[in-house]
């Protein structure tokens, strides 16, 4: 089995339903992924965040969980932070890479947005499942541009192109790659980023009860 590590990337969100504090919705998106990846099997997990947003890493994660402090949240400043072996292994310590050999520790490496708060664990391992053959995975964000998350073998290829989560398309990374077939494009799934994608949550999902709870609270659609 291939090592493996999951990474939510709790970047800035810029929307927020009305009448909800914007830093309690982000900290409910994210702690609601957080749970999620405690659940899967088989893989590590961890947080990336930039060192001005620490204070939510703090607030959502399990004990012992690894966090990555990032200077940009982009998939590749996560790449970069597992590539690096300059920094503490402590998981308790802020981390600009990975600790000393970790480099080496992972093959395989799945960055996913903080704000899919009931994305199944099953897109994930979707998400995982074609680096068997292709060096890099793309899942779109259902509704809009950019992507729910991207998979990479470790070291990364040199023709990966920067990735933003928010705008980057598969056909841009497509593009960049040498052959059409060393990119897969795994299923899509909903981000919370507008009005519009409160109507994609499914109460009937399980999991996702922090944002549940706001939603329910701020009686807006999507809460159960």
């Amino acid at each position: 089995m291939p090592r493996r590590v999951v990474v939510a990337l709790l970047a800035p969100v810029t929307w927020a339903p009305p009448g909800l504090d914007p830093a309690q919705w982000r900290t409910a998106l994210a702690e609601d992924v957080v749970d999620l990846l405690a659940t899967l099997n088989e893989v590590d997990t961890a947080v990336a965040v930039t060192p001005a947003d620490r204070w939510l890493a703090d607030a959502v994660i399990w004990p012992g969980t690894r966090v990555y402090e990032v200077p940009e949240p982009t998939p590749n400043a996560v790449f970069a932070a597992l590539a690096s072996t300059t920094a503490p292994t402590d998981p308790a310590d802020p981390v600009g890479g990975a600790g000393a050999g970790e480099g080496g520790r992972y093959e395989q490496v799945a960055v996913i947005a903080g704000d899919a708060p009931d994305l199944p664990g099953l897109t994930i391992g979707k998400l995982l499942r074609p680096l068997t053959s292709r060096p890099v995975a793309v899942a779109p964000a259902e509704g809009g541009a950019g992507l729910l998350g991207v998979a990479a073998r470790l070291p990364v290829p040199p023709w990966l192109p920067p990735l933003d989560l928010d705008a980057t398309m598969p056909a841009a990374v497509r593009a960049a790659a040498p052959r059409p077939g060393d990119l897969a494009v795994t299923p899509s799934w909903h981000r919370l980023r507008g009005p519009a994608d409160l109507a994609r949550l499914d109460p009937a999902l399980g999991g996702w009860e922090n944002t549940r709870a706001l939603l329910a609270d701020a009686d807006q659609p999507g809460e159960s």
